[in-house]
């Protein structure tokens, strides 16, 4: 638990930002460009990592980067030079709500600034940001910190201040307590004795960060006799955590084509394998980055060889394949295999912290060998992508030599054990997409600078992400298909859902007829809509399917054109049924953002889809006492 002594019990994760643009390096790191799957997400994984012992923590998780960090190296601006221009809306509306979920659902003990502008403002030295929100407003118990040397980028690269002192003093101001790095340890004494900076501040910062490491033990003595001080190496590599780790990468795998039977493959037609592609016999690219030392790998030409026999070619020399060398080694083993598998995509050497993608095709001549591979074989070919982004891998979705293709993501130590349980059968594949795959040209001409959410006619701006944008996609959010067939029907929910209104509010009646109540107007609490949906496996395959729950709300053209408001994971058997109960808070998730950045519940006819289900809940206003208006 302590590290062997080499680490502290503090940890910087997870990062929760919006990946809001298909290029960006660090999007591997994410759950995603939705804000709710996010947030939740966010949420679960704090509670994971801090425990359930009331205040005590097992460790202390941390949120990061706050906000509108998603940009890191492109196209000449990298983030420590990138002032995000965003509007009230896409703040409160997209960007914000992961980190608010984090703190206010997940009880966060940490929240880290990150290192660009967001409208002229560095976010480690914004008191709106850290004091007013953060801790003001959601109620952060626990400490803000900044991502490495924030203070001294924005000091000596953003030239926020004019002197060291002043940056100092402006953070701590502003409600950072920590410093990643030594700019605070050497100037912060200096801006006290200026008078830049009250000694209170300091206590304060002092305080929040103390009271951490009060929380996680750190002074109750003898680490050993603590609840988790015997904790150590021995309990890494588990056969339990070893089980969970094949287990993550068999649930993170997406089956995103599957023409006619193709997948799976069956033992008795498909005695010998091609495994071919860069990645084919991929072990540390698997665990992509910001991950601790594996415990051992199987990579995708010895999960694949657990099965059958293999023929194994690389194809290229590595992920940039910038020439065809080992072109006709790999064409021959498809010609003399039963199948193929083309293990393809990206690794670091791609996109990576500070290094986002140029574009969305797959690099150098990998689609090449691809096509060459796919005609020359005998047998079924399958493609399966590794990569943290999105590939615009439409050549492969239209093309019939291909069957089927695999989004394994970057799917850890057993990563190879996973893909091939999902290619034999054993795993049938349940993972549904977290973010859009877009086409090539979507990017061609859209900045990565430009923060925008909402698309825009009249400066021909496309949009981002499934909830605004509305071009042609390769593969949509929540795209992943399954070896069985899973049909909805909703049994039970509510047709009209009463909103009720604090009426000792000066909300005025206008509130109500504009056709969008403010949600701090409405009494929330409890106020959700129930619903109970049959799930039922057709097929003759158990399988575990991801129910998507999405709303398309009635308020206008600055409304998404649809939102995720709930999910869940049901496992059903061959031939059975599940009931799945969801509810869903309706001030949370059924509310939209006005221009003002301000939350309002839409009145009127909400659409509810799940798969090719649509439900309609009408929400009507009513008044609790006398309105004055």
């Amino acid at each position: 638990m302590y590290n062997g002594g080499s680490a502290g019990l503090t940890y910087w994760s997870p990062n929760v930002n919006i990946f809001r643009d298909p290029r960006w390096g660090r999007g591997q790191e994410t759950p995603g460009e939705d804000p709710v799957l996010a947030g939740t997400y966010a949420a679960y994984y704090v509670k994971g990592l801090q425990g359930n012992d009331g205040d005590r923590l097992k460790v202390a998780a941390c949120c990061k980067h706050f906000t509108a960090y998603d940009l890191d190296n492109w196209n000449g601006v990298d983030r420590f030079h990138f002032n995000a221009q965003v509007s009230k809306q896409d703040i409160e509306d997209t960007f914000d709500v992961p980190f608010k979920m984090c703190v206010q659902d997940g009880n966060v003990a940490s929240v880290m600034c990150s290192y660009n502008e967001v409208n002229g403002v560095p976010t480690c030295a914004d008191p709106n940001l850290l004091r007013n929100t953060v801790r003001g407003q959601w109620k952060l118990d626990g400490y803000i910190v900044s991502d490495c040397d924030s203070v001294g980028v924005f000091y000596n690269t953003q030239h926020y201040t004019t002197t060291p002192e002043q940056a100092a003093a402006d953070a701590i101001k502003a409600g950072l307590d920590l410093d990643c790095g030594p700019f605070l340890a050497q100037h912060s004494e200096d801006a006290v004795k200026q008078g830049l900076l009250n000694e209170v501040d300091i206590n304060n910062a002092l305080v929040n960060t103390l009271r951490v490491q009060m929380r996680l033990g750190m002074f109750d003595g003898e680490p050993s006799v603590q609840p988790f001080g015997k904790l150590g190496p021995k309990d890494v590599c588990t056969p339990s955590n070893q089980d969970l780790a094949l287990e993550a990468g068999r649930q993170g795998i997406v089956l995103l084509k599957n023409s006619g039977v193709s997948l799976p493959l069956s033992h008795r037609r498909h005695r010998t394998v091609a495994v071919i592609g860069p990645n084919s016999d991929a072990t540390i690219s698997m665990i992509g980055n910001y991950a601790g030392v594996a415990c051992g790998y199987t990579s995708p030409l010895q999960g694949i060889g657990s099965y059958v026999k293999t023929i194994h070619q690389l194809g290229c020399a590595n992920v940039a394949c910038r020439d065809d060398k080992l072109f006709s080694a790999a064409i021959d083993a498809a010609r003399q295999a039963d199948a193929t598998v083309l293990v393809m995509g990206l690794d670091q050497s791609i996109e990576a912290e500070f290094r986002d993608r140029t574009g969305l095709l797959l690099p150098g001549r990998q689609q090449e060998l691809v096509s060459k591979v796919a005609k020359a074989s005998k047998g079924p070919t399958v493609l399966v992508l590794m990569s943290g982004g999105p590939i615009d891998v439409s050549f492969a979705k239209n093309e019939p030599r291909i069957g089927a293709i695999l989004w394994a993501g970057y799917p850890g130590q057993a990563g190879g054990a996973a893909i091939a349980d999902v290619l034999y059968g054993t795993t049938n594949p349940g993972g549904k997409l977290p973010m859009t795959w877009y086409p090539q040209d979507y990017v061609s001409n859209l900045a990565m600078t430009d923060m925008a959410m909402r698309s825009s006619r009249h400066r021909n701006y496309p949009g981002r992400t499934y909830r605004f944008y509305k071009g042609p996609v390769v593969y949509p959010f929540g795209h992943g298909l399954s070896y069985t067939n899973f049909v909805h029907t909703i049994v039970n929910a509510p047709h009209v859902v009463t909103v009720p209104l604090d009426g000792h509010r000066r909300s005025g009646n206008a509130t109500v007829l504009g056709k969008a109540i403010k949600v701090n107007h409405a009494r929330c609490n409890k106020l959700s809509v129930g619903l109970q949906v049959n799930v039922k496996n057709t097929g003759s395959k158990d399988g575990t399917h991801t129910m998507l729950v999405f709303s398309t709300p009635p308020a206008g053209h600055w409304a998404p054109s649809k939102q995720l408001v709930a999910f869940a994971k049901v496992y059903v058997p061959a031939r059975s049924e599940q009931q799945v109960g969801i509810s869903i808070h309706v001030c949370k998730f059924l509310s939209v953002v006005d221009r003002s950045g301000v939350r309002r519940i839409p009145i009127g006819l909400h659409r509810i889809h799940i798969g090719d289900v649509k439900h309609s809940v009408s929400l009507e206003a009513a008044t609790l006492g006398v309105i004055k208006s």
